[in-house]
């Protein structure tokens, strides 16, 4: 870009006019390939202040000088009336930046709902988001005329191309910026700050909510409060989710439960006069010790999975009402990590999530041969990332993540499923790295395999199915959508969606399986499959310390962990109460072919029993379900919730009398004592 700015003023002093064309037609059309393709490079020249208007303005200017310099145009009268017509431009430019300004303050409400009916509060349709929100490319492409005339006068010495070329570029602009100015107008303007927190408080009253989920975090962590919407939906009472990120009310998964995002803690306050009793935690933010304030709300964690890794001890936790686990081990684990949580505030719930995972059904078909000698042991490895403290046992994917596929990639009768963890390689560069290796190792082994394809109509139902499934759990925006015209098309859900959404998810995972090769490896990423289907699909799993390994434990199958913590086997059985079912990997993988003849031949699975009584120690007793003992517990803390809103209106009521008492005490001295009668305006 700098080259062609520099190769454009040679041009223009020269002047050169074939350089100078080419040189400024070059220019703005490198501006319009990187709007559109790498608009995070144009940011780092808007830091010093190398913006687009800078840019293009600069560019402009150029041209005007080199039109000063050709011989052939009147600066008088050809120049002079383009340079006006240029101003006047971008004059029309800075009009039409500043009304996008005003629609979009007028458009962006204290808060943003999901399944709620909120159309008292005027939403429509957002404006053109070219004019609205794209000044940049707005610019650049509105300029593309103008410069265009203008290169053609330069070209042909005739100033008439240069003024139809600022004509089509003012035509555009004025009525563009006309037309985004109609949604400032009553008919099209949303309810103002005042009007929408008055509409919000209404609606939580006409609602009553009663348990909620509260939830703040980045652009990958969503995965934490998804896994608990199913939950959520089931639970008695009136469940709502709130939210404080606005962009994460299009990152939770297809529920019919309201959502609420309030980014404002001044909005998130008004909370405390609603009828929400209980909010489970299901991660920790720095957000979350502004909706501890609110003295009125019973607050429990509940976490996002259950693992032995510190971070599921959190000292944060003591902040909490209460904490929720799923069983015993996690209760022991509270205590000897010695943070400040009491055992009294801890409560085994469970993990209600894990319904879906099927039991344990014997030794895979056909894996002592005979018959069934065409069936793969498939494999599921499932490794955990590398964490925030750099504790290098956190993932076994940098030391141990290669050896494991290789030993798995060897053996002919193998499956590999290879499921990481999102947010690999997000902290630790050298765990993205082996994470691309691995995979470039799977689809190498894939090219050395061959066997029977699923027919075309495997695809073709899982394109329907697939189909079917988008139109159940996504809303299609328009491009120019903005969040108000959002929060219309996502109103108030029609039908049970919940359970339409969880058939169309059986039905889309049973079609992917059945539309794969049952000989090849595959490299599962993304929401779908989600992990617990993978684990009905996989004979045997290898993770590492996380609650991969104790979600799985509820199947009772066989399973691994890499121990790449530096302890020995022993001292990492005794640290982690999750390892103490699993066949233990080396970094080198040693214990594979062990795990592998295990899975193969029940005579050899020693660990069968282990992991059943571990299944109860990590998850707690099967009876009653999961389910229920954590409805119980939310309506156990809703009734603590009530108890001290009780009390509070008690003491409430008895500070009262006590207050007015005295009042009258101290105007009967003042009386007394001759002094004048206190005015109307003090006594109120």
């Amino acid at each position: 870009m700098l080259v062609f700015f520099a190769t454009q003023l040679v041009g223009a002093v020269l002047p050169n006019v074939p350089l100078f064309i080419a040189a400024s037609a070059c220019g703005l059309a490198l501006d319009l390939f990187l709007q559109h393709k790498q608009p995070g490079l144009l940011s780092l020249l808007g830091k010093i202040r190398l913006d687009v208007t800078v840019r293009q303005l600069f560019r402009d200017m150029l041209i005007m000088v080199g039109l000063l310099r050709i011989e052939g145009i009147n600066p008088l009268h050809e120049q002079a009336p383009l340079t006006v017509g240029l101003l006047l431009f971008y004059l029309v430019h800075f009009a039409c930046q500043a009304a996008a300004i005003l629609v979009r303050r007028s458009r962006q409400l204290p808060f943003v709902t999901r399944n709620i009916d909120a159309s008292a509060l005027r939403l429509s349709e957002a404006p053109p988001r070219l004019f609205a929100r794209q000044h940049g490319r707005r610019l650049l492409r509105l300029a593309a005329p103008v410069t265009a005339g203008l290169l053609v006068t330069a070209g042909t010495k005739d100033a008439v191309w240069g003024g139809a070329g600022l004509v089509i570029g003012l035509l555009i602009s004025i009525g563009g910026t006309a037309h985004l100015a109609t949604w400032l107008l009553p008919r099209k303007r949303v309810a103002n700050e005042a009007a929408a927190l008055r509409w919000l408080d209404k609606w939580l009253a006409d609602y009553q909510p009663t348990v909620g989920m509260y939830f703040s975090g980045g652009n990958s962590s969503a995965y934490q409060a998804n896994m608990w919407l199913s939950t959520l939906a089931a639970l008695d009472g009136k469940p709502i989710i709130v939210l404080r990120e606005r962009f994460m009310v299009q990152k939770i998964d297809a529920t019919d439960v309201p959502v609420v995002c309030l980014p404002k803690v001044a909005h998130l306050m008004r909370l405390e006069h609603s009828t929400l009793k209980v909010l489970l935690h299901p991660a920790n933010s720095g957000k979350t010790s502004q909706v501890l304030r609110i003295p009125s709300i019973k607050h429990a964690f509940i976490n996002h999975g259950e693992s032995d890794k510190l971070s599921s001890c959190n000292p944060y936790a003591k902040a909490y009402d209460e904490v929720w686990v799923a069983g015993p081990a996690a209760r022991e684990r509270y205590q000897l990590a010695d943070i400040g949580v009491e055992d009294k505030d801890v409560v085994e719930v469970g993990r209600p999530q894990l319904a879906p995972i099927r039991p344990y059904a014997g030794v895979p078909t056909g894996a002592l041969g005979g018959a069934g000698t065409d069936h793969f042991t498939t494999v599921l490895y499932a490794p955990t990332w590398e964490g925030w403290d750099g504790n290098p046992g956190n993932t076994s994917v940098i030391l141990a993540g290669e050896n494991i596929v290789r030993e798995l990639l060897t053996d002919p009768k193998v499956r590999l499923l290879y499921k990481p963890h999102p947010m690999t390689g997000s902290v630790d560069p050298r765990a993205g790295r082996a994470n691309d290796r691995i995979r470039a190792m799977i689809a190498e082994a894939n090219t050395k395999r061959s066997g029977d394809r699923p027919g075309p109509e495997a695809a073709a139902e899982l394109a329907r199915r697939a189909d079917e499934l988008n139109r159940l759990t996504s809303t299609s925006f328009r491009p120019s959508a903005d969040e108000i015209e959002r929060m219309k098309l996502q109103g108030a859900p029609d039908g049970d969606r919940a359970a339409a959404v969880a058939a169309a998810t059986t039905a889309w995972e049973s079609a992917y399986w059945a539309s794969l090769p049952v000989w090849e490896h595959q490299i599962v990423t993304g929401p779908r499959p989600a992990i617990f289907t993978c684990f009905n699909q996989a004979d045997v799993l290898i993770s590492d310390v996380s609650s991969v390994v104790s979600d799985y434990l509820t199947s009772e199958k066989p399973y691994a962990v890499a121990n790449t913590s530096g302890m020995t086997e022993e001292e990492f059985r005794a640290a982690f109460p999750t390892v103490r079912a699993a066949t233990i990997l080396t970094p080198e993988a040693e214990g594979m072919a062990g795990l592998l003849e295990a899975v193969r031949d029940p005579e050899k699975d020693t660990l069968a029993a282990a992991r059943s009584e571990l299944k109860v120690h990590l998850l707690g007793p099967s009876d009653p379900p999961s389910l229920v003992r954590f409805n119980q517990a939310t309506q156990a803390l809703c009734d603590k919730a009530d108890e001290r809103r009780a009390r509070m209106a008690t003491r409430l009521s008895d500070e009262i009398p006590s207050q007015r008492e005295a009042r009258d005490a101290a105007e009967e001295m003042e009386l007394e004592s001759g002094s004048p009668e206190p005015e109307e305006t003090a006594t109120v």
